[in-house]
């Protein structure tokens, strides 16, 4: 922090028009002051602190005073009730919890509570004369603070074999573990990370992924290491409104968002949508040349210009209009997708990781690119397949182990620093990574053949009626598809095929609605083979969404719940077995 003085090192906006600063100057002082606040607390060295917040400076400020401390923090989804957060207490025995409302103050005493353990609370949001705030918590600190020498000498004296913080994985199923990461862990992937990525103190990042999460910390620390300006947009829901404040350089997402953002481009009518599919042939034309080495020119670069003019750049601009190039981590990316925006100027560096891995194993560079790969290993990191395809992997980023739990951590850690990593993948000639598919995720059909949903997945999550899709059919003769259709090219093609319908539900109902939905996926999947094919479709009112339980933080679908609320609608899918089986 020291290294760049009044730069600003966190940005924020307080409404549409207003944005915040703090310089990396006043971020240290305020990191040693918290710091302070933590000894005044009686929180010492190897005590855990929990985290239970949305993201924002106070989050961040947090976590490098206990890093510096020598303090473990927890991270807690603010999305988790009373009764998961109790188990993350208990687990972890934290001693003190900051949380970002009054609403999560009462959530975590509820939770401490539960958990039969005193928790002391300090809340960001909550007046500065309260003594539970974020502000009476610095006010003790700066008392009790050393000085800034010492406060230093004490930070660089912490061992890096030491735990820096457990993660609870939220995981897509059973009970979640406690990942311990210890500073080398984190320092490791941030030193590897930056000796690949173009990234500089000229460029600026935004925190919007759940901090509780690692990618999006590691995100974060790469950038403060680099002395990036990082900004915090008010919500998910003021995203596209705060990227044009923000003007972000380079953005770290998921691919749900990169969906999200093909969805809107691709979702138009009459005249527009006849420009928008002509400009997309386009730029998938013009990309041909460059993926093959070559330069576009000619009648093809005019054209180009001009679909960059009318419909491209209008994409570049909704994104901040500064941006150098995505990153996508945190599951799977459909190839055309990367492709899609890797022909209209949008480079997406698709990368591999997970939380036991700190959490970058993986990922391509702008120099060293291949859609369909999440990229070569970082400098120091093993990676190597085994017999029955899983990718197995060695590095300093590795975990120390899972929280408490030393049977599971040998279940997947061996004597020799392997981690398992539960995902099938495959290695190509140059070195290029690509996940093929979670080992616990494999369909096996009745008939005894190994079906990956992810690719097929990934297909359709391109199509301009999907929303979401998941493959089911483990154990039953057949594959079959559950879809979250887009409702609006739906109604447009119900209506103009004569089709009339006073509710949604009676809409996903209607056989011809069904009958043009099912046709139109399945054509999308010939190429694959026959017993991968699913044979039937099933359309559902609802979306997944994090706060009706079937997807995680970070947006991946939750199969196991999933398969349980809709086991009504899997059943109906298979009629046809039950009567077989009834004859």
């Amino acid at each position: 922090m020291d290294r760049f003085g009044e730069a600003p090192a966190f940005q924020w906006l307080r409404d549409a028009d207003s944005i915040e600063n703090i310089s990396y100057r006043e971020a240290l002082d305020i990191v040693r002051r918290a710091a302070g606040g933590l000894a005044a607390a009686g929180v010492q060295r190897g005590d855990r602190v929990a985290i239970l917040s949305e993201n924002r400076p106070e989050w961040a400020l947090a976590d490098y005073a206990c890093l510096c401390s020598g303090v473990i923090d927890v991270p807690i989804y603010p999305t988790l009730g009373a009764a998961q957060i109790a188990f993350i207490l208990k687990d972890s025995g934290a001693k003190l919890a900051f949380v970002s409302s009054p609403d999560q103050a009462t959530k975590m005493r509820e939770a401490a509570s539960q958990a039969g353990q005193r928790v002391d609370i300090v809340v960001f949001d909550r007046a500065e004369d309260d003594p539970d705030s974020w502000g009476a918590f610095l006010e003790r600190g700066s008392s009790a603070a050393k000085e800034p020498e010492a406060f230093r000498a004490d930070a660089l004296g912490i061992e890096p074999h030491e735990a820096a913080t457990v993660l609870y994985t939220s995981g897509t199923t059973g009970d979640p573990k406690g990942v311990v990461l210890t500073h080398n862990n984190i320092a490791s992937n941030v030193r590897a990370s930056v000796r690949i990525l173009p990234i500089g103190d000229t460029d600026n990042t935004i925190s919007f992924l759940p901090l509780s999460h690692i990618l999006q910390r590691m995100v974060d620390y790469l950038f403060f290491w680099t002395g990036c300006r990082i900004g915090y947009p008010r919500s998910l829901d003021t995203l596209i409104v705060d990227l044009k404040k923000l003007e972000p350089t380079v953005v770290v997402s998921v691919p749900r968002i990169y969906e999200k953002i093909y969805n809107g481009v691709m979702d138009a009518r009459g005249l527009k949508k006849k420009i928008i599919d002509w400009a997309v042939r386009v730029a998938d034309r013009a990309a041909d040349v460059r993926l093959a080495g070559g330069d576009v020119s000619g009648m093809l670069a005019l054209r180009y210009a001009i679909a960059d003019r009318l419909v491209f750049g209008k994409v570049k601009d909704a994104v901040g209009g500064r941006l150098r190039f995505f990153v996508s981590g945190g599951g799977p990316l459909a190839p055309a997708l990367n492709r899609f925006f890797y022909s209209i100027g949008l480079t997406i560096l698709e990368g591999y990781g997970l939380t036991e891995t700190s959490p970058v194993t993986n990922v391509n560079t702008v120099e060293d690119f291949r859609i369909g790969s999440v990229g070569k290993p970082l400098p120091g990191t093993e990676i190597r397949i085994a017999d029955d395809g899983e990718i197995l992997i060695r590095g300093p980023q590795v975990m120390k182990g899972y929280y408490n739990k030393p049977e599971a951590t040998a279940a997947v850690l061996d004597e020799e620093g392997w981690f398992a990593t539960g995902d099938i993948g495959e290695i190509d000639e140059d070195g290029f990574l690509r996940i093929t598919d979670r080992k616990k995720d494999l369909l096996v059909t009745a008939g005894g053949k190994n079906v990956a949903p992810q690719p097929i997945e990934n297909r359709l999550a391109t199509h301009p009626l999907v929303e979401q899709a998941i493959m089911v059919g483990d154990r039953r003769r057949y594959c079959s598809l559950l879809v979250v259709p887009a409702i609006a090219p739906l109604e447009a093609w119900a209506a103009s095929n004569g089709i009339s319908w006073s509710t949604k539900a009676e809409l996903l109902s209607n056989p011809r609605v069904v009958e043009h939905v099912q046709r139109e996926l399945l054509g999308m999947l010939s190429d694959f083979a026959p017993y991968e094919q699913p044979k039937k479709v099933a359309l559902l009112e609802d979306e997944f969404t994090v706060e009706n339980g079937m997807l995680t933080p970070t947006l991946k679908v939750k199969r196991r719940v999933v398969h349980d609320r809709l086991k009504p609608v899997i059943e109906r899918l298979y009629d046809d077995e039950a009567a077989d089986a009834a004859r």
